[in-house]
């Protein structure tokens, strides 16, 4: 099963957790759920859905990775995406209990964005026990 995500600027993040959830089978009681991002400047991760909490998160990759001053920039004027997404990574791996997704209190799965805005796709493949 897979999805688009539209986003809406350059750097930011979306919260993608329902859309992952409704991909769990109604009949897988127990397994794995495993959510893609079929891009090379986009990113899966596990964190807290708070605004100011993103826009640290986003403030932080802007921070570590520079905008400009990269080689690849030459090509297409995006390897700061590209780095930024290779930090975080294309996908999460998350339990399935009681056909839920078992993520903590606090834990949403956020897409994040590198190199909007654009339309993403996330795939969603699951694994009974």
């Amino acid at each position: 099963m897979a999805f688009p995500v539209e986003t809406e600027s350059r750097l930011t993040t979306v919260d993608v957790t329902d859309r992952i959830a409704a991909a769990v089978p109604d009949d897988l009681e127990s397994g794995t759920c495993t959510a893609f991002v079929e891009h090379t400047t986009a990113g899966l991760v596990v964190q807290e859905d708070e605004p100011r909490l993103r826009g640290d998160f986003e403030s932080f990759l802007r921070d570590l990775v520079p905008d400009e001053g990269h080689a690849h920039d030459e090509l297409d004027g995006n390897a700061d995406s590209h780095l930024r997404a290779a930090l975080i990574g294309p996908d999460v791996t998350i339990p399935v209990a009681d056909g839920e997704l078992a993520l903590g209190t606090w834990q949403s799965v956020l897409l994040v964005e590198c190199d909007g805005p654009r339309t993403r796709t996330v795939s969603v493949t699951t694994v009974g026990d």
